[in-house]
């Protein structure tokens, strides 16, 4: 599956030198792609935010609540079939076709099981919302989304097999364009069903859902497809047949999987949490945060891709029993990320009124969300650092730890913040938008310590030789 090594020079300058010069372009190689399908997945959720927020605040408002509950259910998805990168990254590194092949089954089991859980929990959203307080006036709209997009919940998790398979092979491309294919038919089904075109009912906001749940099963097609016919797939014939559940496999994937579900739950509630809390204060505070959150996530795109090509090259390099390689890999990753997102701070401070006005012209929305932007802007290194130490440490598979710590963050720290100065206190959203920044830097501090320790002790026993592979 890839080539042999290449010895290094001796000179140890020159050795690292080159080191950083092949992992900064094997990061670069895997996490493009993943950025531009990040952006993509994430431009689904633009579009839909701008189109809604033309319809005017209360269907923006009803759309912002709808998706908050409904990424509670994705993240859950998401953070289970994660581990399905790591393990085939490990597995490719070691040139293990045999064990590649059977995670990628067995996570086809993990599918179905999370497919009919979650579903099942976002068909309850006509009590839940209603439970926690959420106004009336928007609860239509919230409602009708959440059951508008339950139906493209099985889809997006098949998708999410495939596409966690082909990245821990390296793979990135493919995802890269089957993204956009999604943006642009998600783009599309919002023209057609939003706004009643070629006969259809007008279905406004909630038009939204109806055209993010298609995009999903499309995109599950498309890389099923690709991943059927492409001769880099073949050799392996992952589709030949469907395997019985194996345990063993099984209980690794959980292994990881749950726990990193649960450190995407707790950071993705804690935004869920912050919705739900704003979505209390009226419509026009509900669309401001809607606003800024999802610029903020827009941009968050750019250090997730570089945390994801991280777990992958680290995988890869731990596979080939290279740990230092493994730690530098990780290293240069959390501070690639950390870059990024200072850029991206500087950008919200410089440019938060312009921002607001491509979303609303409502002169109220427009002015709370771009104060928001501003509160965004103090979180974003931390953001960086913290997603980039929780990639380079699933790189190692270790995630236990690492979820406690994120849990600790979110909730003991940040959301208790939030709650108290934002809603018990008065603060209002500023406040609460405090809180969440309070509970990420709490985050990427402990999430960087564990990364030391960790990959520290993994390097213990001494430096392995050192070797540039070149993956094919």
């Amino acid at each position: 599956m890839r080539a042999s090594g290449h010895r290094l020079p001796e000179d140890p300058s020159a050795v690292r030198r080159i080191r950083l010069i092949m992992d900064a372009r094997a990061i670069a190689a895997f996490g493009g792609p993943l950025l531009a399908n990040n952006l993509s997945i994430t431009g689904m959720s633009f579009a839909d935010t701008v189109m809604a927020g033309q319809l005017g605040a209360r269907d923006l408002a009803g759309l912002a609540v709808g998706a908050a509950y409904f990424n509670l259910f994705m993240f859950i998805g998401i953070g289970m079939l994660l581990a399905v990168s790591p393990v085939v990254a490990h597995a490719y590194g070691a040139d293990d076709s045999e064990g590649l092949v059977r995670y990628a089954r067995q996570s086809w089991w993990l599918v179905l099981a999370l497919a009919v859980l979650l579903v099942i929990g976002m068909r309850q959203a006509g009590w839940v919302l209603p439970a926690v307080g959420i106004a009336s006036d928007i609860l239509p709209i919230a409602v009708g989304y959440v059951k508008a997009t339950a139906w493209g919940m099985p889809g997006l998790l098949a998708f999410l097999s495939l596409r966690y398979t082909s990245e821990g092979m390296g793979r990135t491309r493919p995802i890269m364009y089957i993204g956009f294919l999604g943006l642009v038919l998600n783009v599309l089904g919002n023209w057609l069903f939003m706004y009643g075109k070629f006969g259809l009912p007008r279905l406004g906001a909630v038009g939204c859902g109806v055209a993010t749940a298609i995009a999903f099963w499309v995109m599950f097609a498309a890389m099923l497809g690709h991943m059927r016919t492409h001769r880099a797939y073949r050799p392996l014939a992952i589709f030949a047949r469907v395997e019985r559940p194996n345990l063993t496999a099984l209980g690794e994937l959980t292994r990881i999987g749950a726990p990193i579900a649960g450190s995407v739950v707790a950071e993705g509630g804690l935004f869920v949490a912050a919705a739900l809390m704003v979505g209390g204060m009226g419509a026009a505070i509900a669309a401001g945060h809607q606003i800024a959150l999802n610029y903020a996530s827009f941009m968050f795109m750019m250090p997730l891709a570089i945390s994801s090509a991280t777990t992958i090259h680290v995988g890869h390099t731990l596979g080939r029993g290279d740990p230092v390689g493994g730690r530098q890999a990780g290293l240069l990753g959390i501070g690639i990320c950390a870059g990024v997102m200072f850029l991206s701070a500087i950008g919200m401070v410089v440019f938060n009124d312009s921002i607001a006005a491509l979303y609303t012209r409502d002169p109220r929305v427009r002015a709370l969300a771009a104060t928001l932007l501003l509160m965004a802007a103090l979180f974003q290194l931390s953001d960086g650092i913290q997603v980039g130490a929780a990639g380079a440490l699933r790189g190692f598979k270790d995630t236990a730890v690492p979820m406690a710590l994120c849990v600790f963050s979110y909730w003991a720290v940040g959301f208790s913040l939030a709650y108290l100065l934002g809603v018990r206190g008065g603060g209002g959203p500023v406040l609460v938008w405090a809180g969440l920044t309070a509970g990420l830097s709490v985050s990427a501090l402990l999430l960087v310590a564990r990364y030391l320790y960790v990959s520290g002790r993994a390097t213990a026993g001494g430096a392995t030789e050192h070797r540039v592979d070149v993956l094919l």
